[in-house]
């Protein structure tokens, strides 16, 4: 029976080819199938690197993705490793990689990984913000809506957020970030790491929203402070102000929900006090 080879996936550099392994190096060279994102990138990174691709490199983006996994996933049931890499980064991070692995594990065929660059935790290192627990959210929403659902799942999330945004995007998404989480909340944008015009902007999010909206280039990525704990509210204080309401019109329900959104609290603890009164 024929050993099962291996899947190897490996971060490469964001920007500068110096920042690549020396194992990186190695596998490029000795690998029997380099599977990439972008052919042409990786060629070029291997040529900046000296390293001589022996082995068959096959395209793996996100449309043929799910086409390839057949083929890879046997490659290395026959005995062969196939190296993952993608544009810049780590593999599976918001890049393809997860369908990949997950098809070699439920195979129970060997998965390593050769660690390196991830424009999330450079970006988190150079915020300025808290990083000893933080959540890692992807690339922000396309759509308005979607977008400010996004920003309210994160509006008493406690830990720093990062998330990725493109270029053309990032006015809006800055925008609206200050509209739902507040102007005041404090954030940095990540452009270019580690290339040659890299840029930190750190700020509010109206002071970056305004920044952002003469035009920004490049590769982005956005690290957002982590909402402060909220005082403990006066929920007899509260219930007295869903009363107020309830006598003015409102139904009790409704304006134990409009008290409680705007106060931080459970709706329904809000309400059951306000029957008590």
């Amino acid at each position: 029976m024929t050993e099962p080879g291996r899947l190897v996936l490996a971060a490469t550099p964001l920007g500068d080819s110096r920042d690549a392994s020396p194992r990186l190096v190695e596998a490029l060279a000795t690998a029997d199938v380099v599977a990439a994102e972008d052919t042409r990138k990786t060629r070029a990174l291997a040529a900046a690197l000296g390293a001589t691709i022996a082995g068959r490199v096959v395209s793996f983006y996100d449309a043929v993705e799910t086409s390839r996994l057949a083929g890879l996933v046997a490659a290395v049931e026959g005995g062969q490793t196939v190296l993952l890499v993608t544009d810049a980064g780590m593999p599976s991070v918001s890049d393809p990689g997860f369908r990949l692995v997950a098809a070699c594990v439920e195979r129970d065929l060997p998965v390593t990984c050769l660690p390196g660059p991830s424009a999330v935790t450079t970006a988190l290192a150079l915020s300025g913000l808290p990083c000893e627990r933080f959540c890692f959210e992807g690339f922000a929403p396309r759509k308005d809506g979607e977008r400010r659902r996004f920003f309210a799942a994160l509006a008493e999330e406690p830990r720093t957020a990062v998330f990725f945004e493109s270029p053309h995007r990032i006015a809006a998404t800055l925008s609206l970030a200050a509209e739902v989480l507040g102007e005041e909340r404090r954030a940095a944008v990540c452009r270019e790491l580690t290339k040659t015009y890299e840029e930190v902007r750190r700020g509010s999010l109206r002071e970056l929203a305004d920044w952002a909206a003469d035009g920004v280039r490049g590769e982005i990525t956005v690290v957002l402070s982590g909402a402060e704990p909220r005082r403990e509210q006066d929920v007899d204080a509260l219930a007295l102000e869903v009363r107020r309401l309830a006598d003015e019109g409102m139904r009790l329900k409704d304006a134990a929900a409009q008290v409680a959104a705007a106060a931080g609290v459970s709706r329904k603890t809000l309400y059951d006090a306000a029957v008590r009164v």
